[in-house]
């Protein structure tokens, strides 16, 4: 078995032991077929939000995309993630999500597909933040922190994405 750990760790490097167990999920892009191993983002401090375009809160997609743009250099991601979990704010119609995203706020970080945020059917990425956290979503544009080291600290919907709460963990972390 080392034989084999040490084969893997020379030819796979580190990626095989560094993505932490948070981010491990395989979860479909907004409006495609592709799909995305979370790991991808394995180097970054992430911000997971769960998102729709038809809510009271949907002004913070400014303020996601303007901390999007600022810390994208310095390894910062921000994923969103629809949901029609709370009273079908989002719409059913994917194309629509992606379209509105884009030309009402000018969102270019990473959207994936519609998705259950909360209960028995949230994805498998939203259980494990629920069960790091014990803080599952209330409601939308509620936010997840992910460190590097897959430490995770849980936001309600009210943390707005550029206040000094948010915005001191995100620059602690980076």
């Amino acid at each position: 078995m080392k034989k084999l750990l040490l084969f893997l760790s020379v030819f796979y490097g580190s990626y095989i032991f560094a993505c932490p167990e948070v981010l491990d999920h395989e979860l479909r892009v907004l409006d495609s077929s592709e799909t995305v191993n979370l790991c991808k983002y394995e180097n970054k401090v992430v911000l997971a939000v769960n998102v729709a375009s038809r809510c009271g809160f949907v002004y913070q997609y400014e303020a996601l995309q303007d901390l999007y743009a600022k810390y994208e250099e310095d390894e910062f991601v921000i994923l969103g993630f629809p949901s029609r979990d709370f009273m079908y704010q989002e719409y059913s119609d994917e194309s629509k999500v992606k379209e509105f995203c884009s030309t009402e706020y000018g969102v270019t970080f990473p959207m994936f597909a519609t998705t259950s945020v909360k209960g028995n059917k949230a994805n498998s990425f939203y259980k494990s933040l629920t069960e790091i956290t014990g803080k599952k979503p209330g409601w939308n544009f509620h936010k997840y922190l992910i460190s590097r080291g897959g430490e995770v600290l849980s936001f309600d919907t009210k943390v707005e994405p550029d206040s000094d709460r948010l915005t001191s963990e995100i620059s602690k972390l980076l």
